[in-house]
């Protein structure tokens, strides 16, 4: 593992209502399933903490309560945690954006439905090193319809940025896995109306005026699978009893 980058601040977001995986969800929000005997995001935050991340802010909207009540103020799992309850969800961008009082400088992104055991300072490092305005964690997927597909020049620079291709463009395997470094300029892009995604809305507008958005392309050894689906839910517990991924507690 590397070691722990000077960016302290995160935000995980987790107030999507878990569609997908119901009836799972219908009591429970998605974050908190438990996976290998815990909460998914209690895995999250022990993964952020050990790269150096502090602060975590959390926006909530599906039971979002029952977040609050677990993770109180943060304290037990060595981490400052502030909520950001959303009356009406505001799309992924616009959560962040919500909140951009408080990233004052590099921060990361990433959404509350991943485990993953990948080194985030490595892929802060390298964000750095390009002097990228954006990163975006990629991995190669046998099914890219189902996601945001990126294509990338040499030095990982993203060409062009594409969510959820028709099957038949054949646009390649380079998938966006859901965990993003930002510069704080970025919420400048975010639109201030609507719901915007970042997939949707912020990527290509990037794109478009030539900024410097980079793809940081994950080991084949590094895990990360997002539990959106009941299969995958369920691969994701299998592979923690497997050992197929490293898991952090506390």
């Amino acid at each position: 593992m590397g070691m722990s980058s000077d960016v302290t601040k995160a935000m995980i977001l987790a107030a999507g209502e878990g569609t997908r995986l119901r009836p799972l969800t219908l009591e429970t929000p998605k974050v908190l399933l438990p996976v290998g005997g815990r909460p998914l995001i209690e895995h999250t935050i022990a993964w952020l903490r050990s790269h150096g991340i502090s602060q975590v802010v959390i926006n909530l909207y599906h039971l979002g309560e029952k977040i609050k009540d677990f993770l109180g103020d943060g304290s037990r799992f060595g981490m400052e945690i502030i909520y950001s309850p959303e009356e009406i969800l505001l799309g992924t961008a616009g959560g962040v954006r919500r909140m951009k009082q408080i990233f004052d400088d590099t921060f990361v992104v990433v959404y509350g439905d991943n485990l993953t055991d990948f080194d985030l300072s490595e892929m802060v490092k390298f964000h750095q090193d390009k002097n990228a305005i954006a990163t975006i964690g990629v991995f190669k997927i046998p099914n890219p319809w189902e996601v945001g597909i990126v294509k990338m020049a040499e030095d990982g620079r993203i060409l062009s940025f594409i969510e959820k291709p028709e099957p038949n463009l054949r646009l390649g395997n380079w998938a966006n896995c859901g965990i993003y470094v930002l510069e704080k300029e970025i919420l400048s892009y975010i639109p201030s109306q609507g719901f915007p995604d970042f997939a949707y809305d912020v990527f290509p507008k990037l794109i478009e005026l030539n900024l410097s958005l980079f793809g940081y392309i994950l080991k084949p050894e590094d895990y990360l699978i997002d539990i959106g689906t009941t299969d995958k839910y369920q691969r994701a517990n299998e592979d923690v009893k497997a050992g197929k991924v490293r898991i952090r507690y506390g």
